[in-house]
C-alpha cells in the first residue's frame, strides 16, 4: 500500500524528533570557537546538551546561551573525568586539544566512549587530513580518524577548511591598529569557512539517525575560494574603513610570529605553504547538504564581526 506523502513526511519528522529528544549530546572543547557555536546550535534544537569544559568557572558563560546546558569537567589526563562526562551521553562531538599529544588524548577519550556505550561519535578533523597530510597537525588528525574508524563506534567525520574567524583571532590587532593584515600567501586562494556553518553541520549529524551518516567524511568549505585581496575588500566594506592585505615572505612571517611557541610557528608556516600550493581552493556543497542552507559568505562574516576589527576608542 502506498503511504500518502503527507503521512510519510510526518513519519520522517516523528522519527527525527525521536532521535533529538532521546539523546544527551556531549560536546568536547565546548568553550572554543566551534564548541561554543555548536552548543548554541544544539540548544536551539531543544536537545539535552552537556558541555565538556576544562574549567567549570570559565564554562559558566555557556549557561548564558541556554540555562539548561549541563557543564561537566573534562581533563584528558584524568580518566575519571572522562568516565563521568560520558555517562549517559549517547552522542559525542570529539575535538581534543590541539597539543602535541593530541592523538594519545583522543585514544584515551575513544576508549572511555567505548566503555560508556556511546551510540555515535562525530569527529572534527581537518581538510588536510583527507589529503596528503603533509602538515604535522593534519597527520595527527589523520591518526585520530584511524582510531575512530577502528573503534567500532558509529561515527562521522567533518573536515573543514581554514576558519573565517581566524581573521579575528590572528589578525584583528593589526587590522584595528593599521588597517592591514599580513600573510605569506601571495595570491593563493582559500575556501575559508565560517565556524557557524561547521557547527550547523555538526548539529545535523548529532541529531539525525546515526546510520544515515555512518562512516562518512565531509569536506566543509565556504561558498568561494578567496585571495587575501578579496578578504580585504569584504572587511573594508563590512567595517566601513579601508583594510589592506599585505603579502609577506615566509621569513618575514616567521619573524612576526617570534613570540609564539616554536611548534605553533612551524605549524602555521606549513599551513600557509599548503595554501600557497593550492590545496585549500576546492569548494564543496557539503555545508548546504548537511545544514540545509548556503554557507556564510566572507561578506556576511565581515558584516557580522565588524566590531572586532574597529579601532579601540
Amino acid at each position: 500500500m502506498r503511504i500518502p506523502s503527507d503521512i510519510h513526511q510526518l513519519h520522517k519528522l516523528a522519527t527525527h524528533n525521536s532521535y533529538i529528544m532521546a539523546s544527551t549530546i556531549l560536546v568536547t572543547g565546548a568553550t572554543g570557537t566551534i564548541g561554543t557555536e555548536l552548543v548554541k546550535a544544539l540548544a536551539n534544537r531543544g536537545v539535552t546538551v552537556r558541555a565538556g569544559v576544562h574549567s567549570i568557572i570559565k564554562g559558566d558563560r555557556l549557561k548564558h546561551l541556554n540555562p539548561d546546558v549541563q557543564l561537566v569537567e573534562i581533563d584528558y589526563h584524568k580518566p575519571e573525568t572522562l568516565a563521568v562526562a560520558l555517562t549517559g551521553a549517547e552522542r559525542v562531538f570529539l575535538l581534543p586539544p590541539p597539543t602535541s599529544d593530541q592523538v594519545e588524548l583522543a585514544r584515551l577519550f575513544i576508549d572511555a566512549a567505548q566503555k560508556a556505550g556511546v551510540r555515535q561519535l562525530v569527529q572534527l578533523s581537518a581538510a588536510g587530513a583527507g589529503r596528503d597530510a603533509q602538515i604535522e597537525i593534519d597527520r595527527r588528525h589523520h591518526e585520530i580518524e584511524q582510531l575512530v574508524a577502528a573503534s567500532g563506534l558509529t561515527y562521522a567525520t567533518l573536515r573543514p577548511e581554514g576558519f573565517m574567524q581566524n581573521f579575528v583571532e590572528q589578525h584583528c590587532a593589526t587590522i584595528r591598529d593599521e588597517g592591514k593584515f599580513y600573510m605569506p600567501l601571495a595570491e593563493a586562494q582559500v575556501a575559508y569557512i565560517d565556524v557557524r556553518d561547521i557547527a550547523a553541520a555538526a548539529a545535523t549529524l548529532l541529531t539525525s539517525d546515526p546510520a544515515t551518516h555512518a562512516g562518512q567524511a565531509y569536506h566543509l568549505t565556504g561558498p568561494a575560494a578567496l585571495t587575501g585581496q578579496q578578504v580585504a575588500e569584504a572587511l573594508s566594506q563590512g567595517t566601513g574603513r579601508e583594510v589592506t592585505y599585505v603579502p609577506v615572505s615566509e621569513e618575514d612571517a616567521r619573524t612576526a610570529m617570534q613570540e609564539l611557541p616554536a611548534e605553533r610557528v612551524k605549524e602555521l608556516l606549513a599551513l600557509y605553504a599548503d595554501y600557497r600550493a593550492g590545496h585549500a581552493a576546492t569548494v564543496t556543497d557539503e555545508v548546504a547538504s548537511l545544514a540545509g542552507h548556503a554557507p556564510h559568505t566572507i561578506q556576511q562574516f565581515a558584516n557580522d564581526y565588524k566590531a572586532q576589527f574597529q579601532p579601540e576608542d
